[in-house]
């Protein structure tokens, strides 16, 4: 049995807890498709927090949040950090991806870890931006002119 009055999140390390997310039902419209899901955060002690969310229109908001114990105000401001990752995950949804200078800064840093990690760059560049293999090419290619990635081929 749980003595604590409330969960803590800010006071748990990551490896701790336990996220995962199902699809819960979906409702398609005229104009697109409204999709809920089911996320669970599960730690050993038997705290856990069940969220329903909501992706409409590219964007991902929380419909209920239950905890046993209870979250603290802090801890449901907490709540996001442990989520975002898994829930953007599963349902596809994606922060917008800022333009420019601040963009391409991005793009490199997303395929410089890549590259460090051994996966495919491009890859993980369609990911974190959710553009096609084309057009994160090309966002690749403006990190390149705009000199935050090394060019691709040395010039003769």
């Amino acid at each position: 049995m749980l003595a604590e009055s409330f969960i803590h999140l800010s006071g748990r390390n990551r490896p701790d807890g336990v996220v995962s997310v199902w699809p819960a039902w979906e409702v398609q419209e005229h104009d697109g498709a409204t999709a809920w899901y089911n996320a669970r955060l599960i730690f050993p002690d038997g705290a856990r927090v069940d969220v329903l969310a909501v992706v409409s229109e590219g964007h991902v908001l929380l419909e209920e949040v239950r905890a046993q114990p209870s979250l603290s105000l802090d801890d449901l401001t907490v709540l996001a950090d442990w989520i975002e990752g898994p829930l953007f995950e599963a349902c596809g949804a994606r922060s917008a991806w800022p333009h420019g200078v601040e963009g391409r800064r991005r793009v490199a840093e997303e395929y410089r870890a890549a590259q460090e990690q051994g996966i495919d760059p491009v890859l993980a560049v369609m990911r974190a931006t959710g553009h096609s293999r084309r057009r994160s090419l090309k966002l690749i290619a403006g990190a390149r002119d705009e000199g935050f990635l090394t060019p691709r081929h040395t010039r003769r």
